[in-house]
């Protein structure tokens, strides 16, 4: 997968530079205009022992983010032959060892990127997702184990200014913010254990943890290329959805006006993919996992509130306009809120 040639051009690709995992993300390109994507992978340097990273790259093979786990996905066979004839599939890729790391060499997978998905773009990725999720897996050494929880509760986070007025008079939280959120967070953070339990004894299946629009591409052909599996790990039947969704509005790459649709349609196409290939559990369990794993992102709204009043803001390390992005956040964390409320509600019936 590597050029067989010198490079003659190397373009830096929109990659989370926070995460201390990734050293860059470049497309590389030959004198005959073949193009390779290259990724490096930094092992931590020294252990990790503070919570004062959210980012911080772990040697523990369980840690949701383990630095070599990718490495060991396009290195085994039986990974990719899980994903046969789902719709799924892993890219063409070579790794190389450096000192202090490694290097994905992947092949430059052509075709309409995630972020320009149609709805039914959004459905064929759900139900091959549940094709692929319907089958067993077998146990592995450096998959991750309570991704949900170490994600979203190992980070510092200003939750004080949940109660604190001044931070909700705040111009982009007062006037782009519906009636109503202030409250409706407060609810989901009171109720944080209980939405981890939750998910975590639901039923299980191997899981990406990181299925969004920017890590699929689909094939002209009808396939679709997922990326960047260094999360992948243990998790609850739906979870995946259930980050897919508010993931796709919060970095405006799907208006937040037809979240509800696309909740529908992605679980609705999930739970075929599911029974289409052999599955018969029950759909109620699966439809809490994707609704009760918003609670993932309980930190980032006292987050926002924090950046409120900075001079400008970013969507997936991309400036975008103020108004519009807190506009489009408020009725996505408005429709999660929501979610979780619902999830709490069917398992106390």
């Amino acid at each position: 997968m590597k050029l067989p040639t010198p490079p003659v051009a190397r373009t830096t690709l929109r990659h989370n530079p926070l995460n201390a995992v990734t050293a860059s993300v470049e497309r590389v390109t030959d004198a005959d205009g073949r193009t390779v994507i290259r990724k490096e992978l930094r092992r931590p340097a020294a252990p990790h022992t503070g919570p004062s990273d959210p980012w911080a790259a772990s040697d523990n093979p369980r840690h949701w983010n383990y630095w070599r786990r990718e490495v060991e996905v396009y290195q085994d066979p039986a990974f990719g032959r899980q994903l046969a004839d789902t719709g799924l599939h892993l890219p063409a890729a070579e790794v190389e060892s450096l000192d202090g790391g490694a290097v994905i060499w992947l092949e430059e997978v052509h075709g309409l990127p995630g972020s320009e998905f149609s709805l039914a773009d959004h459905a064929a990725l759900a139900a091959a997702c549940g094709r692929w999720q319907a089958r067993p897996a077998e146990p592995r050494p450096w998959t991750s184990e309570g991704f949900l929880r170490d994600y979203s509760t190992t980070r510092a986070v200003p939750w004080e200014l949940l109660d604190d007025d001044a931070a909700w008079r705040q111009r982009l939280v007062a006037e782009h913010w519906p009636p109503g959120l202030c409250a409706a967070w407060l609810h989901l953070v009171a109720h944080r254990t209980e939405l981890l339990d939750l998910v975590e004894r639901l039923p299980r299946a191997r899981c990406h943890l990181d299925l969004w629009v920017s890590n699929v591409i689909r094939r002209p052909s009808g396939e679709l290329a997922l990326l960047d599996w260094a999360f992948t790990g243990d998790g609850a039947l739906g979870e995946d959805i259930g980050n897919h969704i508010p993931d796709a509005v919060f970095d405006l790459f799907w208006p937040a006006e037809r979240m509800p649709e696309l909740a529908e349609t992605c679980t609705d196409s999930y739970l075929a993919g599911l029974h289409e290939a052999g599955w018969r559990g029950d759909p109620g369990q699966v439809r809490l996992a994707v609704m009760a794993s918003g609670v993932k992102y309980a930190w980032l709204l006292p987050h926002l509130l924090g950046r409120a009043a900075d001079e400008s803001h970013h969507a997936y390390h991309q400036q975008a306009d103020s108004q519009h992005l807190f506009q489009q956040r408020g009725q996505a964390l408005t429709f999660v809120a929501g979610q979780c409320a619902e999830a709490l509600s069917r398992v106390r019936r």
